[in-house]
């Protein structure tokens, strides 16, 4: 499909720079087929939803992503550097989006931890040999520590990686540490947050409990190329990066027996979602899932695992949108995002949220 089928134009005061205080105070607009968009409030979720149904959680939690340093180069002047880690691929190594990257070169060195004077931080250094360029600045990193003491010295050097269109406006500060992480946070990995679930609280938590929902757990390691823009002009020719997952065999087995009996499967987040169609069968049936997907979903997707969706409202022209076009159909979408710009919804990661049904049989994906 065209890309440009997926642009919309949004003000530049619609995009949430933080959260709603407190954070289950967020609004949420129900989308539902053949219904007009309907104004809610995310504390109103367990009563949208049935007994029996099951929510679906990614507990991946964000690492301190961002690293700055000196690439050094034998008979060079060292060079400042900054990367944004996406995707680990062993103990030692990850995958980067690197700035510069047109001045690395694989046999490369960057120091980590050196302010620009030369002079070591107190926290130490993190040295890294650049053994891989690829297209569109990514980088493939070995780092001199590997596993658990790798990632004391990231947690002790890195940065959180807020999204670009809010660090493109304003500093990270002490407040994100906790506002960009979900108070169910359990595996660290990701790189961006699973937004959606930013809205639920401890006692959002309970009433969902109290109202005989259920509440499963998956992990996917959110990466850096969820923010990449969609640069082809059709969505055939758009790469996805993979990211990595885990879905137990004790929760796809749950999830099984919710649907046998009658209940429906809400994602909360495209995060879950991903994951969730990536573990299941033609059949729908839900089977353990460990290792990467690179799974892009465009209107014309069956979906076989995800009855309803809980998402926060997505940049145009992003795999995100497309994503949520392809389940509740694209004019709903468009019409549901005017609904959302007219009525002051706030937009993006620290912005409301959305309660999806998919289309209607027979409607236009």
């Amino acid at each position: 499909m065209r890309v440009d089928l997926f642009d919309f134009d949004l003000p530049d005061a619609s995009i949430a720079l933080r959260p709603a205080e407190p954070r289950d105070a967020a609004r949420l607009l129900v989308v539902a087929p053949r219904e007009a968009p309907a104004d809610r409030a995310i504390r109103d979720l367990p009563g949208l939803l049935r007994r029996g149904d099951a929510l679906v959680f990614n507990d991946t939690r964000v690492i301190p992503a961002r690293l700055r340093g000196v690439r050094t180069r034998p008979g060079a002047p060292g060079q400042r550097t900054e990367v944004m880690l996406h995707l680990r691929e062993a103990p030692d190594r990850w995958r980067a989006f690197a700035r510069p990257a047109k001045r690395l070169s694989p046999g490369d060195d960057i120091t980590f931890g050196t302010a620009s004077d030369g002079a070591p931080c107190e926290a130490g250094h993190l040295r890294v040999s650049v053994v891989e360029k690829g297209e569109a600045g990514e980088v493939v990193l070995r780092f001199a520590l590997s596993g658990p003491m790798l990632d004391e010295r990231i947690a002790a050097l890195g940065e959180l990686p807020l999204p670009p269109y809010i660090a493109g406006k304003r500093a990270t500060d002490a407040r994100d540490a906790s506002d960009y992480q979900t108070v169910y946070a359990r595996d660290p990995g990701a790189v961006a947050a699973p937004t959606a679930g930013l809205h639920f609280s401890t006692g959002l938590l309970a009433a969902i409990d109290a109202a005989g929902i259920g509440r499963h757990h998956l992990t996917l390691h959110v990466g850096a190329g969820t923010f990449l823009p969609v640069k082809a002009e059709d969505t055939a020719g758009h790469r996805m990066h993979s990211e990595i997952g885990h879905l137990d065999a004790a929760t796809a087995e749950a999830l099984n027996r919710v649907r046998a009996a009658g209940g429906r499967i809400v994602a909360v987040g495209t995060t879950a979602l991903r994951l969730l169609e990536s573990a299941a069968g033609e059949d729908g049936r839900i089977a353990p899932f460990s290792g990467p997907t690179d799974i892009f979903i465009t209107p014309g997707y069956r979906f076989r695992a995800v009855d309803a969706l809980v998402t926060n409202f997505h940049l145009p022209r992003s795999t995100l949108f497309m994503l949520v076009s392809a389940f509740s159909g694209l004019d709903t979408m468009r019409a549901a995002y005017a609904h959302a710009i007219a009525a002051g919804y706030r937009f993006y990661s620290y912005g409301d949220a959305s309660l999806l049904f998919p289309a209607a049989p027979g409607d236009t994906p």
